[in-house]
């Protein structure tokens, strides 16, 4: 059978533009559809942005710690449109850069929707058929709304970017990654943030050490921080504005609600299972190792798999597919030992095992330092940095390590190197610190912290 294309992309995010391009490489014929904005998630309604509003954030705590050390500095107010209106600027210019790179690789881009219609045929928006060899997923995920909280004017992450204005107060619904940094960076561009989560600590899944550390540091910093809070009822006002209830019964106004309560895999509505592909019970489409569905000429890489939810990962994802299928290589996507990253003032980093993972395996070792960095420590800050390891004491290997700290994210890039190389604490023990900085801990840690 003659095919249109030799690989048809359903999704413009990092991790199908990336399959795309090396696709192309390798002398493929391929074709795109994005229906929204090329870049995906990450770069116009996610990490970019984020960061570029945390970056804002910081500045903020930075004039104010200026001051301390010294500086005659003036009052500061921020200006969140003339900061919006850069921003669109750069996110347009991201936008451009993604289209030109995949165009000048050889990839025919659709500016409209795609849905499969069989195996090997995709319907566009405009009702066009296009058949393919191989399809690949690519979609990735969406911000969820818990049912009965979907009213007109709450928002989501993908509506932050947007706002005309900063609210004044603003109550932010959830505990993963996604609220924790949109608390911290809101407080600090001036916005009175509460943060509501049901459960005991935030950032499930991450250490303890590290989510206890994250969390007094957001109280120090103003966010009104509520675990074990959940919201019970939501009531539209005039203006925007909200009314809520609480699980401890207390009732509050706020000028805007934003739920940051979980993403789901983007596949509704793409016409999946018409072209037979199995889907797990919440819509994630199900691959094996080599990004494969159980229908041979359909694939998929990145969020929409809820394997892990990271761009880095959904590149990786992209390009083994490319080399494997288009590449004559058997590349697979290394989903071990990978860092991340979030975003709270301070940062988190971590990489490998979590104590509480690696104590499900067998005894370890665990080496661990708390204190306040000299820069914040000068001018009295009571924010504190967290730096720990945790080793197999039988093999010495470092299996996991866990930093809160500014530039966390940076540290953990070079930390996962070694972690990745296998690298013991001897290996670390025998490095020479770099002083005075916070990341010389790392080194310098030379007892185990007693178990409790």
């Amino acid at each position: 059978m003659a095919f249109d294309c030799d690989l048809f992309v359903i999704g413009g995010g990092s991790g199908g533009v990336r399959a795309a391009r090396i696709a192309a490489g390798h002398g493929a014929r391929v074709q795109m559809a994005e229906e929204y904005r090329m870049g995906g998630t990450c770069v116009i309604r996610g990490c970019v942005p984020k960061k570029l509003m945390v970056f804002a954030a910081g500045h903020g705590a930075g004039i104010e710690e200026a001051r301390k050390y010294g500086w005659d500095v003036a009052p500061a107010r921020f200006d969140w449109r003339a900061f919006r209106a850069r921003l669109d600027t750069e996110l347009t210019r991201l936008e451009g850069i993604y289209t030109r790179n995949a165009e000048a690789s050889g990839v025919v881009i659709h500016h409209q929707r795609a849905i499969m219609t069989d195996p090997h045929t995709v319907r566009l928006a405009d009702g066009t058929e296009i058949s393919a060899r191989h399809v690949l997923i690519a979609t990735g995920g969406r911000p969820v709304v818990p049912e009965g909280f979907d009213l007109p004017g709450v928002m989501t992450s993908n509506d932050l970017f947007l706002l005309d204005d900063l609210p004044s107060n603003m109550l932010i619904v959830g505990g993963g990654f996604i609220a924790c940094e949109f608390a911290g960076l809101l407080q600090g561009l001036g916005v009175d943030v509460t943060q509501f989560y049901r459960g005991a600590q935030i950032l499930r899944g991450f250490d303890d050490d590290l989510r206890h550390h994250v969390a007094a540091a957001m109280g120090i910093q103003g966010v009104d921080l509520q675990v074990d809070a959940d919201l019970v009822s939501l009531e539209p006002l005039d203006g925007g504005h909200f009314a809520t209830t609480d699980t401890r019964g207390a009732r509050r106004e706020f000028d805007a609600v934003l739920f940051a309560t979980g993403r789901a895999p983007n596949t509704t509505g793409l016409g999946l299972e018409a072209a037979g592909v199995t889907l797990a019970p919440n819509g994630a489409v199900k691959v094996d190792a080599w990004s494969q569905t159980n229908v041979p000429s359909v694939y998929a890489v990145g969020d929409v798999t809820d394997r892990i939810q990271l761009t880095p990962v959904a590149i990786r994802e992209g390009h083994a597919f490319a080399d494997t299928v288009f590449g004559g290589q058997r590349v697979q996507a290394d989903h071990a030992m990978v860092a991340s990253a979030v975003f709270t003032r301070p940062e988190a980093g971590t990489v490998g095992l979590t104590e509480a993972e690696a104590r499900e395996k067998g005894p370890v070792a665990v080496y661990r330092a708390s204190f306040r960095p000299m820069q914040g420590a000068f001018v009295g800050s009571e924010v504190k940095a967290m730096m720990k390891l945790v080793v197999d004491p039988q093999t010495d290997r470092v299996l996991g390590c866990h930093i809160v700290a500014p530039a966390a994210g940076e540290m953990i890039q070079l930390a996962a190197v070694a972690l990745k190389m296998g690298a013991t604490k001897a290996d670390f023990d025998r490095t020479v610190a770099v002083h005075p900085t916070m990341a010389e801990e790392l080194v310098l840690m030379r007892e185990p912290v007693a178990d409790t």
